[in-house]
């Protein structure tokens, strides 16, 4: 199997344990704790089926979905990724290409290790940025002002991670700061001689570039990395953190890591244009709830109105579509792109976000949807309970 014969996700994410070792492979792989959160975030996929009609004319359909006043060709896009030079050198650039090339939103993460500034010369069109609340507030700022001046089209503050979890694979990988040239990983690295040279190639730890401006003149990428891990996470923050956020920022504002209605009601009081429904994957609280099944309550507080994003266990291009139907107006994936970007570069990139948009266009087919606006609860049967009854037909009005 190689890149191009990958069918599905699963597939991808094999191609990328061949790769890494297993220090790398782990870090994208992991959750916390017993990583019981991984398998709730499957499971509550698994729990509704897709209930087709029939006799409809779909030879014309398409994905297209309205963000923020900025059309996507699909209601997908990649959630932000801490670190992905780590796994490939460049790694952040070539998910920004391929998400460009593909017409869908990408997500940069403050913590990558390409900048912001490179990554908008390259996808200007399709390039959101992810910031987090930092224990010296003129960070964050001074974050904001840099996405301002390149004109960035959406900022996305994440909120779920006021601490780090206990992620147990980092732990026994030895996957902490400073990183130590164990034996195993010595090992590791041997039995993984093509990223071990590029590895090697990039000079080691890669450079965190967005946070080298705040580091000093001079300042390598272990100093770097030193002073992110100092001022994040920041325990402390509160609600005026996202207040400032707001005051700084003048265009569209997404709010990330929301799992409880009443926090969903706080932020759109505060003046987010959207939310991202997200557990983080599964990588912060391992007892918290799956984000599909939040999703509807979240929907019914917020309204029809708002822009609403899920990411956390999307696998299928029927997880998308069991997403819009329960109200969200696009889907992230995190894990998945890395295990493209880090198996095959931007072949590899290309090729996951190809197999989203062949599955959900499959699926839009089976059932007989043209576009997006078909989905509803009204193709979907719980499990637990029977039909969806809750109907939320404007539910992709854009503000």
């Amino acid at each position: 199997m190689t890149r191009q014969t990958a069918i599905n996700i699963d597939d991808m994410a094999v191609l990328a344990r061949r790769r890494l070792p297993r220090i790398a492979f782990d870090f994208i792989d992991g959750g916390v704790d017993g990583e019981g959160g991984l398998s709730r975030n499957r499971d509550a996929f698994a729990r509704y089926t897709l209930l087709p009609r029939y006799l409809v004319d779909v030879e014309h359909r398409h994905q297209r979905v309205t963000l923020f006043g900025h059309e996507y060709k699909a209601p997908f896009g990649i959630s932000p990724m801490g670190i992905a030079g780590f796994f490939r050198p460049g790694a952040d650039l070539i998910l920004a290409g391929a998400a460009a090339r593909a017409g869908v939103p990408y997500l940069m993460s403050s913590a990558s290790c390409d900048s912001i500034e490179e990554a908008m010369a390259a996808a200007p069109d399709t390039t959101w940025f992810q910031v987090y609340g930092t224990r010296n507030p003129d960070i964050t700022r001074d974050m904001i002002r840099r996405a301002t001046a390149l004109k960035v089209r959406v900022l996305v503050v994440t909120i779920d991670t006021p601490v780090i979890g206990k992620r147990e694979r980092n732990m026994r990988n030895g996957f902490t700061r400073p990183m130590k040239m164990t034996a195993d990983v010595i090992l590791q690295g041997l039995s993984r001689p093509g990223w071990t040279l590029d590895y090697l190639r990039n000079g080691g730890i890669p450079m965190m570039r967005n946070w080298r401006p705040y580091a000093g003149e001079g300042a390598d990428a272990d100093r770097v990395a030193d002073l992110y891990g100092s001022e994040t996470p920041a325990p402390g923050q509160t609600w005026e953190v996202l207040e400032m956020i707001r005051r700084e920022w003048t265009g569209p504002l997404v709010v990330k890591g929301v799992l409880h209605p009443e926090d969903a009601l706080r932020a759109k009081a505060i003046g987010a244009d959207g939310l991202i429904v997200s557990n983080h994957g599964a990588r912060q609280l391992d007892a918290a709830p799956a984000s599909l099944d939040m999703l509807p309550q979240i929907r019914e507080a917020v309204g029809p109105g708002m822009t609403l994003l899920i990411d956390s266990g999307i696998r299928r291009g029927s997880d998308i579509a069991k997403a819009l139907c329960l109200g969200a107006s696009a889907a992230l994936f995190g894990r998945p792109a890395m295990f493209g970007v880090a198996a095959g570069g931007a072949a590899g990139a290309e090729r996951v976000l190809e197999i989203y948009r062949q599955e959900l266009g499959l699926v839009m087919g089976m059932m007989g949807w043209t576009d997006c606006s078909c989905a509803g609860p009204g193709s979907l049967r719980d499990a637990r309970g029977g039909a969806v009854l809750s109907d939320f037909t404007d539910r992709k009005a854009d503000q």
